[in-house]
Order: C-alpha cells, then structure tokens, then sequence
C-alpha cells in the first residue's frame, strides 16, 4: 500500500504544471472531447509508466543494494530541483501529429511520447526501483496522473487557478527531497 500511496501522492503533485498537463489543456481546448481525451490520458500513462515501473525495478535487480540506494538517493534529490523549474509546452508539442484519427488516439500518442522523459515518468522508474512492485507503482503513478490532468481537462485553465503552481512546486520539490533524504539515510546506514 505504501507503493501505491507514496507513488500517486508523488506523481499528482509533480505532474502540475508539467508539459503533459499544459498537453492536456491543448488537447481540450482543440478537440473539445473531455471524455475521449482522458481515455487517452489513462491509456498513454498505464502503458508509459508500467514500462517505467518495470525499467526501475529491473535496474533495482541488476545492482547491489548500496550503489541503488544511492542511486535512488539522488534522483529523488535530482527530481526536489527539477520539480522547482516551470515547464512549458515547447513549440510543436501543441499539435498532436495524428489529429484526424480522433481526439483519443491523438491524445494517447501525444500524451505516451511528450511523457517520454518527462519528470513523472523518471519518478515512475525511481519508484519502480525503489518499491520493486510494478502493479501499485503504475497504478498509483497512473492515478496521481489522473488526479491531476482530469480536472485540467474538465476545467480547463481554471484547474491551474485552485491552487499557485509555485506552492504546488515547492510541495512537490519538498516531497521528493524528503524521498530523496530518506534513501540517502538508508545509504550512509549502508555504510556508502
């Protein structure tokens, strides 16, 4: 349960004001199909992050203990600055290349790749590798995407308005640098 909980917690609290969620808002504002662009969403994400998962997991397998627990360690911390940097969409990511196939398919292709690398899915693969359990990492990845890109999608900008995204940032950032200590702690314990 703590996969889980720790995974959509970090993940919901990162993803705002992330690309994929300013990808989000595009996609609503063009195709105006809430429904068939969170299908999308959940779709992109379950198969993004379960390949992340799985990508942490196996690393976590290949590596002693101590060199993953550093690892993890300072990825997380990596992750506390990262998330403190605003995202914007980059030109070109707006226009989903596959638009005339519809709003999900548009949505699923743009959401999988503008993920690739993002800030979410590189937590999704430290998550992996620190939980090693693939089934409540992705799930609670996917949710915590969810939890943050569905209301962006019904709302549209005044989703973003709730909450400042510069709190939201700080929280997250503190968040992954209170992840990133503990394994640190863990590290040292291991003698590192």
């Amino acid at each position: 349960m703590e996969a889980f909980l720790t995974s959509t917690g970090a993940v919901a609290i990162a993803e705002i004001g992330d690309k994929t969620q300013l990808l989000a808002l595009v996609l609503a504002a063009r195709f105006g199909k809430p429904l068939s662009i969170i299908a999308g969403i959940l779709v992109a994400t379950l198969a993004n992050h379960a390949l992340a998962a799985f990508a942490g997991s196996l690393a976590a397998s290949w590596l002693d203990v101590r060199t993953m627990t550093w690892i993890l360690a300072l990825s997380f911390l990596a992750m506390a600055v990262w998330t403190l940097i605003p995202d914007k969409l980059e030109e070109g990511e707006a226009q989903p290349r596959v638009s005339s196939t519809g709003a999900f398919v548009a949505t699923a292709i743009s959401f999988f790749l503008v993920e690739m690398g993002d800030k979410t899915q590189l937590a999704t693969v430290a998550l992996g590798a620190r939980y090693h359990d693939i089934f409540s990492v992705t799930a609670g990845t996917t949710l915590g995407m969810m939890i943050a890109n569905a209301p962006a999608v019904l709302l549209g900008e005044a989703a973003l308005k709730i909450a400042p995204l510069k709190l939201v940032r700080l929280t997250a950032a503190a968040l992954f640098a209170v992840l990133g200590l503990i394994a640190l702690w863990g590290a040292l314990a291991l003698g590192g």
